[in-house]
C-alpha cells in the first residue's frame, strides 16, 4: 500500500503516512496500489488500473464524528450552534449562540436559518470534515 499524498510505502493498517504525516487514504497525487503518480482528477491509475480518489470515497477514520448527527443538530438546534460545537468549529458556534442569546432571542431566526442551511449542507456532503480535517462518518 502506498500514500496517496506522497507515494511512499505505507504499512498495512497504519493511520498516517510516516513520510508526510497525512492520514492514509487522503490525497490524490499518487496511486495507493502501485505508488506511481496519477493525473489530477483521473478515475484510475494509468500504470496499474487501480481506482483513484475520484472514483472511490476514502473510509472514515475510527472514532469519526457522524454526518447524520451533525446535520440533524444543525437543523434542529442550529440557532444555538450545537452542530458547530460538535464538529469543533467553536468560533462559529459561539457566534451563533451569542447572536441568539444576547439579542434576547429576537435574532434567533438569523442563527436558526444559518444552522438550517449548514445542517442541510452537512447532510448533502458539501461540508464533510470536522474542524481537525477528519472525514465525517456516514
Amino acid at each position: 500500500m502506498y500514500c496517496k499524498n506522497c507515494g511512499s510505502a505505507v504499512e498495512q493498517g497504519a493511520a498516517i503516512c510516516t513520510n508526510c504525516g497525512v492520514p492514509v487514504g487522503q490525497g490524490g497525487n499518487y496511486c495507493a496500489n502501485c505508488g506511481n503518480q496519477v493525473q489530477p482528477g483521473a478515475a484510475v491509475c494509468m500504470a496499474c488500473g487501480f481506482a483513484t480518489n475520484s472514483a472511490v470515497k476514502a473510509p472514515a477514520m475510527p472514532g469519526a464524528k457522524s454526518k447524520m448527527a451533525a446535520g440533524l443538530l444543525g437543523i434542529f438546534l442550529g440557532a444555538f450552534g450545537v452542530h458547530n460545537f460538535y464538529l469543533g468549529y467553536t468560533g462559529k458556534a459561539v457566534a451563533q449562540l451569542l447572536i441568539t442569546v444576547l439579542s434576547c432571542f429576537m435574532l434567533s431566526e438569523v442563527s436558526a436559518i444559518w444552522g438550517l442551511i449548514e445542517g442541510i449542507m452537512i447532510l448533502c456532503g458539501n461540508i464533510n470534515t470536522d474542524a481537525d480535517g477528519n472525514q465525517l462518518a456516514d
